[in-house]
């Protein structure tokens, strides 16, 4: 047994003196080394004490509030042209001015009330975003009022997708596939997947459809008025593609579809009703937020989502949700921003339906007020406008003009009736701020009244009119 401890502790010394010749060596990890001896680390960094940098400067310069205003004989003599223009007809009304001081430089019968057409959208996106937050949505949920029943409740929006949404758009931000999903697996953890469906869209009141012809649905420039639809009751691709009848219910039936692709039934068909204060809310999904809402009916001059807007105003104003309250709170809306409506008549909020009156003085009045740094939240609706040559309701007009990029309008057209609101920039710097209203104009159509009017606001841009 002696014999076995002393070669062990003999092997283990020589183990232990093979690993420091190796450690020596640095052929093996550890302390010792008959290497050189190495360099001093170098000190820890420190960071230069603080300094003050270059003054800030503007990624975009400003207007330049000494720039000359063309002058007012040379304008007038502009306007007194385009108004004697035959492709005008007899009717037509315009104002010039200063965007930074106001003054109206030159005009032709201003207070004359005329048919304003879609300029008229002016007025509601000035008053949706002078009352209402535009950080808000418009929020579509579902409720379960017992075991089996669920209520598909309206909150105002007519853009939603009858698939998944798109957090990039403002058509289609909200799915009601997404909604289904959301309600489908909370019945899965209640164990109850076969349902009735209700519809509750009662947010909005009235006629659907209001002052408009009876087929302007079928024509696809706007959809019966709901509380929800998809798509604004599209029934197929394409701006002005046809519209249901029924767009609340034709939601309900795509909702119902939808709940059924997520494994659950839905028993007969969807029926009207209302949901309770006490329901339980299974889901929900949100629109855009209204700012961009607004910015898109005023790109895309839709007919359908300004009366929306409109009656979101209405509510607001403790108003019934419908044409009547949406026209009424508008028009309240402008007289508390100190714009003259003397004459002012509005049928709808779209400018779509017969009866609505405006003069050229009173839209003059409301592009100055939105262009006054007095009301910022208003900003929106001047920056919101189509520009020339690039987007919107303006991306094919005065693209070979030196115009193009330097106007931002707002444009209107019906039957006999073409006009164009907004403001521009001259070669000289100077903003101005213009309306033309023709609702007179001979026809066939309103191609040559467009260009006139395109013309004459080109040779805005270009006036030194000195």
């Amino acid at each position: 047994m002696a014999r076995v401890v002393t070669g062990t502790v003999a092997a283990a010394l020589v183990v232990t003196g093979g690993y420091a010749w190796a450690d020596i060596h640095d052929f093996v990890p550890g302390i010792l080394t008959i290497g050189p001896e190495p360099a001093p680390p170098a000190p820890f960094p420190t960071a230069p004490g603080a300094t003050l940098g270059a003054a800030p400067t503007s990624v975009v310069s400003t207007l330049d509030p000494a720039a000359p205003t063309p002058g007012a004989a040379e304008l007038q003599a502009a306007v007194d042209a385009v108004v004697a223009d035959p492709v005008l007809g007899p009717s037509v009304g315009v104002v010039v001015s200063d965007a930074l001081t106001g003054e109206v430089l030159a005009s032709s019968t201003p207070g004359t009330p005329r048919v304003p057409a879609s300029i008229q959208k002016l007025f509601t996106a000035a008053a949706a975003l002078s009352t209402l937050d535009p950080d808000s949505v418009l929020t579509t949920t579902v409720t379960q009022a017992a075991s089996g029943r669920l209520t598909l409740v309206g909150g105002g929006d007519m853009m939603l997708a009858a698939g998944a949404g798109d957090p990039a758009a403002v058509n289609g931000r909200a799915g009601l596939d997404d909604l289904a999903a959301q309600v489908a697996e909370t019945l899965r953890l209640t164990g109850g997947t076969t349902v009735q469906l209700t519809l509750d869209d009662s947010l909005f009141t009235g006629s659907a459809t209001g002052p408009w012809a009876d087929d302007i649905p079928g024509l696809g420039f706007a959809a019966p008025v709901a509380a929800v639809a998809v798509d604004t009751g599209r029934l197929s691709a394409g701006e002005y593609a046809p519209r249901t009848d029924d767009p609340a219910m034709a939601a309900a039936r795509t909702f119902a579809a939808a709940l059924g692709q997520h494994g659950v039934t839905v028993e007969g068909e969807p029926t009207r009703g209302t949901s309770g204060a006490g329901d339980t809310v299974l889901g929900s999904v949100d629109s855009a937020p209204l700012g961009q809402v607004v910015e898109y009916f005023l790109h895309t001059s839709d007919n359908t989502i300004t009366e929306v807007v409109g009656r979101l105003v209405a509510i607001e104003a403790g108003l019934p949700a419908s044409f009547g309250g949406a026209t009424q709170a508008v028009a309240q809306q402008l007289d508390r921003l100190g714009v003259d409506t003397e004459g002012l008549t509005l049928a709808d909020a779209s400018g779509l339906g017969d009866g609505s009156r405006a003069s050229a003085t009173t839209l003059s009045e409301l592009l100055a007020v939105m262009s006054s740094p007095s009301h910022p939240e208003l900003r929106t609706v001047m920056t919101g406008m189509p520009v020339a040559a690039l987007d919107g309701t303006l991306s094919d007009r005065f693209v070979a003009t030196d115009a193009a990029g330097l106007v931002r309008a707002k444009t209107g057209s019906l039957p006999g009736v073409t006009s164009l609101a907004g403001n521009l920039l001259t070669d000289d710097g100077r903003e101005l701020l213009f309306v033309v209203m023709a609702d007179q104009t001979p026809g066939p159509g309103q191609w040559d009244a467009r260009a006139a009017i395109d013309g004459f606001v080109a040779a805005l841009t270009d006036c030194g009119c000195r």
